[in-house]
């Protein structure tokens, strides 16, 4: 039996051309009796995609990027019997995985031998040639600090107040409910920085990856480099790959993936109201209104998050010098936290680059994309994402 598959891997995995794949995929298909050995192959890549540095969203994110459905069925399919099999998740991949039962479902496979047995190779030759990557995060298996049930509050009260703002029609009424959620944001993190300080807890930065998807990949990707800042993380984008490594403390970690997933949806919905109105008006270019739009609400994000976290700062230390404590700690914490996100990030990704933003063409785009950032709570930042 091991001779069928291994010929068949011989020939399918290792070229880029269909004919490896037809023989290995009829050498398949003559064998059933290879079925059991093929899948737990497919847990076997996957089992070492996690020793790479790989994560199932990720996986899961490049196999719809590169393949398609029925590939994704069947990766969701290995993904969830491979980590079954772990005593012990990382932190964020009940996460991912509820995600992956949420946007694939089970669905059966009705093909023809020949046909399954490509879709399994081809899902195959894609895993196989998964590169290293950074690590983010323990590996399945590992002992981890078990979870901790329920949130706080204030993350409560900040998913509720980002909904409120992504359900509403009216712009100003959303652009207060997210620069609420940004300074309750802050304050949170401050919070977690001067509580660690106290309890001398071991508190260290870490990092989670959050996909970023084309179309207007670059704008995205500025976009969460803006909210990654502004909440003292560290933002640096794979684009090969399709996500942003962002590095920080967990609390920051949480409210830069609700912030930036709630401003995409903001700013999706205001483009498509912005880009109707445009049609009605008789124009066509979709594509470069787009683009000019998302560059643009993107473009002017940062500075306005960061004043709504200054605002928090400065308010913490008013209500830290009311009530007779050292209002001056508050600042060293901070920049100690600053410190070591920093030097977590470099030791993650001691080269990086600038990638250049082309050009904006469409001043119609841009103009309404600056609005809609405007109503958003956001303003510029100058430069691109760093890249690995």
């Amino acid at each position: 039996m091991d001779s069928v598959i291994d010929r068949a891997f011989a020939a399918a995995l290792y070229g880029d051309g269909d004919d490896g794949l037809d023989t290995g995929a009829s050498l398949l298909a003559a064998a059933p009796e290879t079925d059991a050995d093929l899948r737990r192959r497919g847990e076997e890549y996957l089992h070492r995609a996690w020793r790479h540095g790989w994560q199932p969203a990720d996986v899961l994110r490049l196999v719809r990027r590169d393949l398609d459905d029925p590939h994704v069925r069947l990766a969701a399919d290995l993904i969830r019997a491979q980590t079954a099999r772990y005593a012990h998740l990382p932190p964020r991949w009940p996460a991912q995985l509820a995600d992956l039962d949420a946007n694939t479902g089970p669905g059966g496979d009705h093909r023809d031998r020949f046909t399954r047995a490509t879709v399994h190779l081809q899902l195959y030759r894609l895993l196989l040639r998964l590169p290293p990557i950074e690590p983010a995060g323990p590996l399945p298996g590992d002992t981890v600090p078990g979870p901790v049930h329920g949130e706080p509050r204030t993350l409560t009260r900040i998913r509720a107040l980002l909904a409120k703002a992504e359900a509403t029609g009216y712009p100003e009424e959303a652009e207060a409910l997210t620069a609420k959620a940004q300074e309750l944001m802050a304050r949170h993190s401050l919070d977690d920085a001067l509580l660690a300080a106290r309890t001398r807890a071991k508190d260290v930065p870490t990092a989670c990856r959050i996909g970023v998807d084309a179309p207007y990949e670059t704008a995205k990707a500025i976009l969460l480099d803006a909210v990654a800042a502004a909440n003292h993380c560290r933002a640096v984008w794979n684009e090969a790959y399709g996500f942003s490594t962002v590095v920080g403390f967990d609390a920051d970690l949480e409210s830069v993936e609700l912030l930036h997933t709630s401003l995409l949806v903001q700013g999706t919905a205001a483009m498509t109201r912005a880009e109707a109105g445009q049609r009605a008006a008789g124009r066509k270019r979709t594509k470069t209104f787009r683009q000019a739009f998302l560059m643009a609400y993107a473009h002017r994000i940062g500075g306005r998050l960061a004043e709504a976290g200054e605002h928090a700062v400065r308010e913490a230390a008013t209500e830290a010098a009311e009530a007779s404590r050292d209002a001056a700690a508050l600042l060293p914490v901070l920049a100690a936290r600053d410190v070591a996100v920093t030097d977590h990030a470099e030791r993650m990704f001691p080269e990086t680059t600038t990638t250049r933003v082309r050009g904006v063409t469409d001043a119609e785009g841009w103009h309404h994309g600056t609005a809609a950032a405007d109503r958003a709570h956001v303003t510029p930042r100058d430069r691109g994402p760093a890249l690995p």
